[in-house]
């Protein structure tokens, strides 16, 4: 599916910051091929969620930040029908994104006359061309950040290793990290965000924000950072939160010191030799 090529089926006319958030919510849940649900906010995903169907996944991703999804937008890897309609008009959205709407989930959203709903139609393929950025006198011009788990030599590098459970929630973790502005940390537990930290000027900072987010809740969970870790702090952070395990692209000449202070604690961490860096 192409943005610029999406069914507008109600709602104001669609801004510039409206359409470059659109593009961002539906460039991440094009990650997922399980019903997903991805809630942005400035370009940033506050919620994101996979689960066996479409409505639990929304009300995951609504659940995970519930403060932060209030005038965001939501984009879902699956049609909407009638009751998820139903939950979606609970809360004020500025747009919502999906393949299709039925026609009784579009009678229901019309409730929300200024609510913008974006039809992509199927999303068994994705556009993928060059990235532009404009600065003063000249244009930015890069290939796409289009890697994932299945394209990285990811190792385990700690005495401990992952179990089945937490190498899906790393690669999930992963995936979210990828579209979530450097430096990026995100903490997740099946299938679910439970805290994002994004856009901070220092790693430790996005870690501290993210664990904070996520609260109690980071017991048992996963954490995974954009770029690799220059000092030990963010193990430790993690840690003291109660984190199980970490993927992270590793290559810092203090690699070792990270390493050794996961297996102080315990954890299991895993690089993946390829870093994202979205701006």
């Amino acid at each position: 599916p192409i943005l610029a090529r999406a069914r507008q089926l109600q709602g104001k006319e669609l801004s510039y910051c409206n359409l470059y958030d659109a593009d961002a919510a539906l460039s991440l849940v094009q990650e997922f091929e399980q019903p997903a649900a991805v809630a942005v906010k400035h370009t940033n995903p506050c919620g994101v969620a996979c689960a066996a169907d479409i409505l639990s996944a929304y009300q995951l991703a609504h659940d995970a930040d519930p403060v932060s999804i209030f005038g965001g937008i939501v984009a879902l890897n699956r049609p909407v029908e009638a009751d998820l309609a139903r939950k979606l008009v609970e809360i004020f959205l500025d747009i919502v994104i999906a393949p299709e709407f039925s026609a009784e989930a579009q009678s229901i959203l019309r409730q929300k006359k200024n609510l913008r709903l974006l039809a992509v139609g199927p999303l068994n393929w994705r556009y993928i061309g060059l990235d532009y950025k404009r600065i003063a006198g000249g244009l930015l011009v890069q290939t796409p950040d289009i890697s994932g788990p299945g394209d990285e030599a990811w190792q385990t590098v700690t005495d401990k290793n992952v179990t089945a459970e937490q190498m899906a929630d790393l690669q999930f973790a992963w995936r979210v990290v990828k579209y979530v502005k450097s430096n990026a940390i995100v903490v997740a537990k099946q299938g679910v965000t439970l805290g994002i930290g994004m856009g901070q000027v220092n790693r430790i900072d996005a870690a501290k924000q993210a664990l904070a987010r996520a609260g109690q809740a980071a017991q048992g969970a996963v954490l995974a950072s954009d770029g690799l870790f220059p000092f030990s702090d963010v193990v430790e952070a993690a840690a003291a939160a109660g984190i199980a395990a970490i993927v992270q692209p590793g290559g810092s000449i203090r690699d070792e010191e990270s390493i050794a202070a996961a297996n102080r604690h315990n954890l299991a961490m895993v690089f993946t030799g390829h870093r994202h860096f979205r701006h």
